[in-house]
């Protein structure tokens, strides 16, 4: 009978630890979708007791190699998977599930918005990014030198930036004078500084950090604003993505279903993106 009682005990502690494991779900990558997933997580939560949703950063880079290593179950990005990743992780089938979409901005500092700059070529973009405009006076703003703020590599930002502005995700931008990863971090630095030029996500813009307007090839002005980013006008706009190994079940298919639910995708709208729903 104690035999019978023991193993009894071990079965029930097994599936205990089992289901426990099952209502925690870790999620890492993007710091653009990063605010999204993170008060979608502490909602979902509030409304399923018992689950447990751990969020980290890192970067798009780092949600695709921890998804492809199986060490997350959901990554975040803000850029499209590579084929080198792809190769790199052969027992890993990468799913996506947009969530919103969102604009890529450069950005300056408010003082260079309120001397005049306001809007920029993509050509002109590209040169400062390359090292062959670096005055601010250059370009009929004020006698300053530009402090050109640049991404880490694997950042999502850089990928969708460099690839339009420059021709290739993975430009070299030698022009610049500061390498930062986070949002958060390079919009301190812009707002730190009087002469900054940056890349953001839209979201990431506030009084103190102003998102230029892409000057076309017709003289038009395309503002960053969430019509254009809806409506595709504005150039530089990406998908914001979720990835899974796979079709995702349990508790993480519950989580990535909240975030594309009603109440999920008002958590997109109210962080700057726009919902897949518009």
């Amino acid at each position: 009978m104690r035999k019978i009682i023991i193993l009894s005990t071990l079965v029930l502690t097994v599936l205990a630890c089992t289901e426990q494991k099952n209502d925690i779900v870790s999620v890492s990558g993007s710091t653009t979708v990063l605010p999204v997933v993170s008060t979608a997580a502490d909602m979902f939560m509030k409304q399923n007791p018992g689950s447990k949703i751990i969020v980290n950063a890192g970067g798009s880079g780092v949600g695709v190699n921890q998804v492809g290593s199986q060490r997350v179950e959901i990554g975040m990005i803000s850029r499209d998977i590579t084929e080198k990743e792809i190769s790199q992780y052969p027992n890993t089938s990468f799913k996506t599930h947009s969530i919103g979409r969102d604009a890529v901005v450069p950005v300056v500092s408010s003082e260079i918005y309120n001397a005049g700059i306001t809007a920029l070529t993509l050509d002109q973009l590209a040169k400062i990014y390359r090292g062959e405009i670096s005055n601010w006076k250059e370009l009929n703003g004020p006698d300053k030198e530009i402090l050109v703020i640049d991404k880490e590599a694997a950042r999502g930002t850089r990928h969708v930036f460099m690839e339009i502005v420059l021709g290739d995700k993975e430009a070299q931008a030698s022009g610049a004078d500061l390498v930062l990863g986070a949002n958060n971090e390079e919009q301190t630095a812009l707002v730190q500084s009087d002469a900054a030029l940056g890349i953001l996500s839209n979201g990431w813009l506030n009084d103190d950090v102003k998102g230029l307007s892409i000057k076309m090839p017709d003289g038009t002005l395309i503002e960053p604003s969430l019509e254009n980013i809806v409506n595709n006008n504005f150039p530089i706009t990406r998908d914001l993505v979720l990835i899974t190994n796979g079709t995702p079940t349990g508790k993480t298919k519950e989580f990535i279903d909240f975030i594309l639910s009603a109440k999920g995708q008002e958590i997109v709208v109210k962080n700057g993106y726009v919902g897949i729903s518009k």
